[in-house]
């Protein structure tokens, strides 16, 4: 008997060792070379190019939150071996800019940074690769963030290289790369039926959601208020802090119902159930379990796995509804055993047909409003989405959670993270 016991406690081992070396991190029993997220912080969401952020530059949004993340979990900045930030709208992904919001927040020049841009997906995936290069020993403490001024630079010539090769109009896929956002919203609508009715109804209930969670005070106490400058136009300035989602609405179905469509004649994509054109920047301080206990760190959770996948770029939102079962599978979790899922609300179109696709229990999806509501600054709303995930599951006492997002020229991406 002794020996059957035995037998089995290293055959779970080395399943675990298994598991681990294949990228797949099982919800099972912690693990020294867990990745836990030791803090995070987000700054409030600003409407772009008319909120409080309008004049702020991206640097000073991120080092924002960088020193936040820094300050709130106690670390040395000199044990932060490497940072990832996400962009997508900056030139080079704002290397330069990011490396200078390092400086600024007092983290030296011994930590190492980059910056990418999986567009819609960038913060989320700044705060993978810092996960994957914990997981591969690379390094012991990383940060992922993810910042964007859509006040300062420009969303559609972002979305459409000026200078492109004959051949790209002769392969289908290539080309429907340069969809407009809004047209691939209309053709998830089409496709899969998904009527205006339903998308109207979707983007009222995360307003309503959000306009509850502002009130009760939920949002505030997510962001870490930043007080800025701005100017009116005869080149007045004005001190003001910024610390509060600025698109946050009461509205109604009845009132969505009737704006008009904005990228399709007849379409039911409008300005009212989709994002918002946003300012904000979001970081998350990411550790070896080992590492944290040995500094003392805090530890809020922990990340269990995440998966990227690739989907017709025609039909580019219904990414989470292919990531968010192979990021589970890869966690050793389902559908149900997840207990709230953060998915961006690009178009309502897209994220509503997803949550049905998937048979996930609407009162789990964006409890706090999603990017409808929120904003959608798009290389960081996945480190924002974390940030609201792990504090409306400290909230409600629950366990496991989910932020996913669709990304432009069709792909989705999911992480699972379990909160301790």
């Amino acid at each position: 008997m002794e020996s059957s016991t035995k037998r089995l406690r290293i055959l779970r081992s080395h399943l675990s060792a298994c598991n681990t070396t294949a990228g797949l991190m099982v919800a099972s029993d912690k693990s020294p070379e867990d990745v836990v997220v030791v803090s995070f912080a987000r700054t409030a969401l600003c409407k772009a190019t008319k909120g409080s952020f309008k004049d702020t530059a991206v640097e000073l949004m991120l080092s924002h939150v960088l020193k936040s993340v820094v300050t709130e979990s106690g670390v040395d900045p000199k044990e932060i071996e490497d940072i990832t930030v996400g962009n997508c709208l900056q030139p080079g992904a704002g290397a330069t800019t990011s490396r200078m919001a390092q400086f600024l927040a007092g983290i030296p020049e011994t930590t190492a940074l980059c910056a990418i841009n999986r567009q819609c997906s960038s913060g989320l995936q700044a705060v993978m690769s810092i996960a994957n290069a914990i997981r591969a020993g690379q390094i012991d403490i990383g940060i992922g963030a993810g910042v964007e001024s859509m006040s300062h630079f420009d969303f559609s010539t972002a979305f459409n290289p000026p200078h492109l090769s004959k051949q790209v109009a002769t392969c289908k896929d290539a080309k429907n790369c340069q969809i407009p956002m809004g047209i691939t919203s209309e053709n998830v609508a089409e496709r899969f039926s998904v009527s205006r009715e339903e998308q109207d109804a979707f983007a009222a209930s995360s307003q309503a959601k959000a306009v509850a969670a502002q009130e009760n005070g939920d949002l505030q106490k997510e962001i870490t208020p930043l007080e800025v400058t701005v100017y009116d136009k005869e080149g007045n300035e004005k001190t003001l802090t910024a610390g509060k989602d600025e698109g946050v609405r009461k509205t109604n179905a009845e009132k969505l119902g009737k704006l008009k469509p904005v990228f399709k004649k007849g379409g039911s994509t409008t300005a009212g159930n989709s994002s918002q054109l946003t300012d904000g920047a979001a970081a998350v301080l990411l550790a070896k379990r080992s590492t944290a206990e040995k500094l003392g760190l805090p530890i809020k959770g922990r990340v269990l796995g995440y998966s990227v996948v690739g989907v017709d770029p025609e039909i580019m939102g219904i990414g989470p509804a292919v990531a968010i079962p192979k990021a589970l599978k890869k966690s050793g979790l389902d559908i149900h055993d997840i207990d709230v899922y953060e998915i961006n609300e690009a178009f309502a179109s897209q994220a509503l047909y997803s949550v049905k696709q998937l048979g996930i229990p609407e009162e789990k999806v964006n409890p706090r409003g999603g990017a409808i509501a929120l904003g959608h600054p798009l290389g960081a709303t996945g480190a924002r989405q974390i940030v609201t995930l792990f504090n409306e599951l400290e909230k409600i006492d629950k366990k496991y959670g989910v932020v996913s997002m669709c990304i432009g020229t069709g792909m989705g991406a999911a992480g699972v993270f379990e909160r301790e």
